[in-house]
């Protein structure tokens, strides 16, 4: 089956240019102009992987993103921004986006995001075995549900691949930049304040077992600091 992408954005020349070729790509796209029909449809519909420009007529891209993972803590979401709105792109962060691309952008670079997050999602066949203990946690990568005890959690999949990342180099420092080459496919500023957002994100969900810690190396990385009993 092609994967079902929603893409909401009101420039329609723009959209129509958008929509068009990533067609040509193989994928199925539903595209709404505002975001109020947006939040319609997801009540009515899956979708692989939402694309949402953050400035939208009826509702913005954030209140859009918000119902979104109301219903689905696991489908991608990219945020459209302009370049000049940097703010918005950790906001969007916050309430779940996964990663955002700044406009004017290429069509080239739009699909590799795209394929890059369709690859780690649920379209992609998973190893059964990924299973991880994190003190009195357990993270069920595949199916991106961290418990603990019988409190569960559903990731979403840039959550789970950082946190998986972080268990296979257990009590290591793992440099910033190998993070943002692994995960985000670049280094730089803004990518950072990105792992940022995920680290805090982590550091909140893991809070109920202190001998579990994700601590910062200054000026170097992170390490995730497991204490045995």
């Amino acid at each position: 089956m092609k994967p079902h992408l929603l893409y909401v954005e009101d420039d329609e020349s723009l959209s129509f240019v958008t929509r068009d070729n990533l067609e040509l790509k193989g994928y199925q796209i539903t595209h709404c102009l505002s975001g109020r029909e947006a939040a319609q449809l997801i009540q009515e519909h899956d979708y692989d992987l939402c694309i949402l420009d953050v400035m939208l007529p009826e509702m913005d891209g954030f209140t859009l993103a918000q119902k979104i993972r109301a219903k689905n803590s696991e489908v991608p979401i990219l945020f459209l921004t302009a370049k000049s709105l940097k703010e918005d792109r950790i906001h969007g962060l916050r309430l779940g986006a996964d990663d955002y691309i700044t406009k004017p952008f290429s069509i080239e670079e739009l699909i590799l995001k795209i394929e890059v997050f369709l690859r780690r999602s649920k379209i992609s066949t998973p190893l059964p075995s990924a299973q991880f203990e994190i003190g009195a946690y357990q993270l069920d990568y595949p199916n991106l549900k961290l418990s603990y005890g019988e409190d569960e959690r559903r990731l979403t999949q840039k959550e789970a691949d950082l946190l998986k990342y972080f268990l296979e180099h257990p009590n290591q420092v793992i440099k910033r930049s190998s993070i943002l080459k692994q995960l985000w496919g670049e280094d730089d500023y803004f990518m950072g304040r990105s792992l940022d957002v995920f680290i805090s994100r982590l550091r909140k969900y893991l809070k109920k077992d202190e001998s579990v810690k994700i601590e910062n190396i200054h000026g170097v990385g992170f390490r995730l600091q497991l204490e045995t009993p």
